[in-house]
């Protein structure tokens, strides 16, 4: 897998509210085969792992961040270095 681009903060917290919240969002995303795939789910977990950010889904997909696209139509934002 490529290495991983750290997402803005401000847009991980979304993703935290949302789970929190327990709302079920409109996901749009790109697989490690770069298919692109769209979701509605709730977002059950963001949490760490091995050097990256992932969220959970209800159904239990795991999602890396920089693989998401948009969230609710907001696209995905990434942090200045």
């Amino acid at each position: 897998m490529n290495d991983y681009c750290l997402v803005d903060c401000g847009f991980h917290d979304q993703l935290e509210a949302f789970a929190t919240l327990r709302q079920t969002c409109q996901i749009s995303y790109r697989t490690a085969t770069e298919e692109i795939v769209e979701v509605q789910s709730q977002i059950v977990d963001v949490y760490a792992a091995d050097k990256a950010d992932f969220l959970k889904l209800k159904d239990g997909t795991e999602i890396r961040l920089d693989r998401l696209i948009s969230v609710n139509g907001n696209p995905t934002r990434f942090a200045q270095e």
